[in-house]
């Protein structure tokens, strides 16, 4: 009798310890070094995140995360469960309180926010993702696989981006390279917005085999009539995200009908979250855009 009790109770300690290891929270990564270079300690496998940026979201789904994402932006559209996600603001503009709110184990910004400060002061975990280069959104993939027990799954998904940016770059090393102007926005047609250096657009064009005639100009800027008119593109690419019902009759417009690309019937639309979100979207941008631009090679 005094048997069967002691081997009970061990019985006993054993499915308790048991149970207790498996609700325990797997251990985080520990320190991690986020794209401000801030050391951000993470003991614990986040449970509950709040993303504060289009990109980020799509990059948690794409991780298979969505079951752990408590709050995104009103600006988080993608994928389609996203939308059902409690929102804490729009882009420029979240809430601190809405995030509060969500009791979020991290928080993942990609700076613009504007209560970044605020939330270290109440003592959220914050990591910021801003890459700069195609390689660092690569590389801020593999980060957030490392801070969510996600490493094999986001080395994976690196991979497969990988090879997707290998073969369009293979396909457009040596062909000849068609001028490009990239609108972003054309509202003021003597003075329309583009991207230039250091923009994920200006890479992404540089990789699909054109050249980017503001390459030479900051990052986000206003084009002058005049600079097009001398520049002449071959092609006109205008980021279609809003609308294409917003993109303008460019061939009726002065100046821009003098345009080589205009007179020949060469201005496309592009879904310019495809080209702008610093996720893993960013590699469908490169494939339309190496469509446009060199449709020769896809046919």
């Amino acid at each position: 009798m005094k048997r069967l009790f002691l081997l009970l109770l061990v019985l006993t300690l054993l499915l308790t310890s048991m149970t207790s290891c498996a609700s325990r929270t797997p251990p985080g990564p520990g320190a991690i070094t986020d794209d401000l270079g801030r050391t951000v300690n993470i003991e614990e496998v986040p449970q509950r995140i709040v993303s504060l940026a289009p990109s980020i979201t799509e990059t948690l789904f794409a991780l298979d995360l969505g079951d752990r994402v408590v709050g995104v932006t009103e600006y988080c559209d993608y994928p389609e469960e996203a939308l059902a996600k409690p929102k804490v603001g729009a882009y420029f503009a979240t809430s601190l309180e809405s995030i509060i709110n969500q009791n979020p184990d991290i928080v993942l910004s990609d700076g613009h926010d504007p209560v970044s400060g605020q939330l270290e002061s109440l003592g959220v975990t914050l990591v910021v993702l801003q890459p700069q280069s195609i390689d660092g959104i690569l590389r801020d993939i593999e980060l957030v696989g490392r801070i969510t027990g996600k490493e094999s799954k986001a080395g994976e998904l690196v991979a497969e981006m990988e090879r997707r940016i290998d073969a369009i770059a293979a396909k457009t090393m040596e062909v000849d390279r068609p001028t490009v102007f990239y609108v972003i926005d054309a509202s003021e047609p003597a003075k329309p917005w583009t991207a230039g250096a250091g923009t994920f657009i200006d890479a992404l064009i540089r990789l699909a085999g054109g050249e980017n005639i503001a390459a030479t100009e900051g990052p986000y800027t206003q084009f002058s009539l005049e600079a097009l008119i001398n520049a002449d593109p071959d092609m006109i690419i205008v980021d279609a995200s809003h609308g294409v019902e917003l993109i303008p009759d460019f061939g009726s417009l002065t100046g821009w009908k003098e345009t080589s690309a205009v007179k020949d019937g060469r201005v496309y639309p592009i879904d310019g979250n495809l080209t702008s979100r610093p996720g893993p979207r960013i590699v469908d941008g490169l494939e339309e855009m190496a469509r446009l631009i060199h449709p020769e090679l896809f046919l």
